[in-house]
């Protein structure tokens, strides 16, 4: 059984480099002088909290974490305050290493092709239109919490085929999840369990009426010995699919309306030429990057000159390897038609993620209608932008004025 007590609150940080806590106030709401003070300390820095972490900061020493599954196992994959026993089938494919991890991320793969994506591009655009409808009379609006949100929770309901209007379920499993779960074990616990009841059920429904959706897709597919899925791991997957196909996207698609609320130039440049909106996108998801990864030493080794000891967790920080500056010029800077891109916001070596392809179309979509409909805001001064706390960063609250200003 694990410890499911509370661990005390986190002390603030005093010194960075030797004692970093990603969950820090600081941290929350601007990482990026702590991401440049580390980097510039070394390549890998090292904190005794959360049972000892060490973090790459440097793009060479995340891709070579990445690409090392021999030294650095996937099986936890979020930095917290304790280590329960690892779960069989957690939530394959990102929590399996090799050799099971490849046969269990190809059954992922056909349902996100660019193909798949084209189908579901014209759902995502009502989606988006719908949303808009709900709120551009009002003047006002939080961007975060009546629009980024809803956009990845509403397609990846949709091609579950689960209701749509779960959606504040679905919310709140994931801040459970991603956020609260950090520091508190039984609500991660929760939440899980909640999850895989409600995926149970709809399991059942299946078995007497198929569907041609993921989960379908899912309860049909078979091991590499021909054999059909365990639950575990039909259930590990969904949970999976609607954890990183929500949170990561819905701060994405919030990273990129908070830039272009405060850089009218860019705002104005997308507006007026709109084919440049694929490559923004990728600009802003190189500076933006939501997700921060784990990895667990299982196997002393060095990296970038760096030793490393087996036992302690790493917080791999796509994030920080996107901000380097030996790697991106001008680092610190949203260069919107960035021409030579080669970011990593979707993870390097084989855990890069299954659903890049259908975020990529969210976030175009996402911002081509918002910017038809809407091409005037900006932050309103009355209210309070918030982030996010942890493994994903994005906006909470992004409140909006609407319109020109007076």
């Amino acid at each position: 059984m694990s410890d499911v007590s509370q661990p005390a609150a986190h002390p603030p940080v005093t010194d960075w480099v030797h004692d970093f806590d990603h969950t820090d106030p600081q941290w929350t709401e601007d990482p990026f002088p702590i991401w440049d003070e580390l980097r510039a300390a070394s390549p890998v820095v090292h904190t005794e909290r959360f049972l000892g972490c060490y973090m790459p900061t440097t793009y060479e020493a995340v891709r070579e974490i990445a690409n090392d599954t021999e030294h650095f196992s996937s099986r936890r994959i979020i930095v917290r305050d304790v280590r329960p026993e690892v779960a069989r089938n957690a939530a394959p494919p990102i929590t399996s290493d090799p050799p099971v991890h490849k046969p269990a991320k190809q059954l992922l793969l056909p349902p996100f092709t660019p193909d798949a994506m084209k189908k579901l591009e014209p759902r995502m655009r009502a989606i988006c239109n719908e949303l808009i409808d709900g709120f551009i009379a009002d003047g006002k609006v939080d961007a975060a919490a009546r629009y980024a949100k809803y956009i990845p929770v509403r397609a990846i309901a949709h091609m579950l085929g689960i209701p749509e209007s779960d959606s504040d379920l679905f919310i709140d499993w994931i801040h459970m999840i991603l956020e609260l779960g950090i520091k508190d074990e039984s609500k991660l616990l929760q939440a899980v369990q909640e999850m895989s009841a409600y995926f149970r059920t709809h399991i059942e429904e299946r078995r007497s009426k198929p569907t041609d959706d993921l989960i379908s897709h899912l309860m049909n597919a078979k091991d590499k010995e021909g054999q059909p899925l365990e639950e575990s791991h039909v259930l590990g997957s969904l949970r999976l699919l609607l954890i990183a196909g929500i949170d990561t996207t819905w701060s994405a698609i919030g990273s990129s309306l908070w830039h272009l609320a405060r850089t009218p130039a860019d705002r104005e440049r997308l507006i007026a030429e709109p084919g440049v909106i694929p490559i923004a996108v990728e600009e802003l998801l190189r500076a933006y990057s939501p997700v921060t990864m784990a990895r667990e030493v299982v196997k002393e080794t060095t990296i970038s000159g760096c030793p490393v000891k087996a036992g302690n967790m790493v917080l791999l920080s796509f994030p920080a390897a996107n901000r380097d500056p030996k790697v991106f010029p001008d680092a610190d800077k949203v260069v919107i038609d960035r021409r030579e891109n080669r970011h990593a916001a979707f993870g390097l070596g084989i855990h890069r993620c299954v659903g890049s392809n259908l975020a990529r179309m969210e976030m175009q979509v996402a911002l081509e209608e918002w910017l038809k409909r809407i091409p005037d805001f900006r932050l309103d001064p009355a209210g309070t932008v918030t982030w996010s706390q942890g493994t994903v960063r994005g906006p909470r609250q992004l409140p909006f004025l609407l319109g020109k200003a007076m």
